[in-house]
């Protein structure tokens, strides 16, 4: 190969380096890319109770809550528990107990099932399931009763319990519905806008004996 050939060939080869370089930094003026002012999307998370927890429910009033109950609504929430319960009187068991009296028996009691060692101690200290300890397991049952093989995540909803309470208690329960309570109908009386010192006036209005 003559010299000038070989200078042809090594200036090609030269000029197309500088052209890919120049190419190359060009490409970073303009591409450059700029980091966003955030990050990803921005989710906001609702700020818990001073506390530290979650606000708990209010005591509940079952002998106002339970007479006024949606049976229908109940029976509708229990639909998520018919793949392991039957609710049929004298039906079988399934991958739960049988259902049928619940409301009032003693926990862990019925015949033909074989329930976890912390249920069978729970129904050892409670003697009943009454409504509040029903209430209390429908809301997070792992949590409840630590050990029980019941997976169900619960029922956060306050009425969907009330409602499904009143359903269960309505086959073959005969625990009873206790009095209604004043001093809890009161905070709702006042709640709704009811005026509190309403009955004051009466009060001095009449007349002493």
């Amino acid at each position: 190969m003559s010299d000038l050939t070989f200078n042809k060939v090594a200036g090609a080869v030269l000029a197309t380096g500088l052209a890919i370089v120049g190419l190359r930094e060009v490409s970073k003026g303009v591409f450059t890319p700029q980091p966003p002012e955030k990050m990803g999307y921005e989710i906001a998370i609702a700020e818990e109770a001073a506390s530290g927890g979650a606000a708990a429910d209010a005591p509940i009033d079952w002998g106002t809550v339970l007479p006024a109950a949606d049976l229908a609504a109940g029976e509708a929430a229990f639909a998520k528990c018919v793949s392991c319960h039957n609710i049929a009187q004298g039906g079988a068991n399934g991958t739960g107990p049988n259902l049928w009296g619940v409301v009032g028996a003693k926990p862990g009691s019925h015949a033909g099932f074989a329930y976890s060692a912390a249920m069978t101690d729970f129904g050892g200290k409670q003697p009943v399931w009454d409504y509040e300890h029903l209430n209390e397991f429908l809301k997070a049952p792992q949590k409840y009763i630590s050990g029980t093989k019941m997976t169900f995540v619960g029922l956060k909803k306050p009425e969907d319990r009330i409602n499904m309470i009143a359903f269960l208690r309505s086959k073959g329960s005969n625990l009873p519905i206790p009095a209604p309570n004043p001093a809890a109908a009161a905070p709702e009386a006042a709640a709704e806008g009811a005026p509190a010192e309403a009955a004051a006036p009466e009060a001095e209005a009449a007349p002493a004996a």
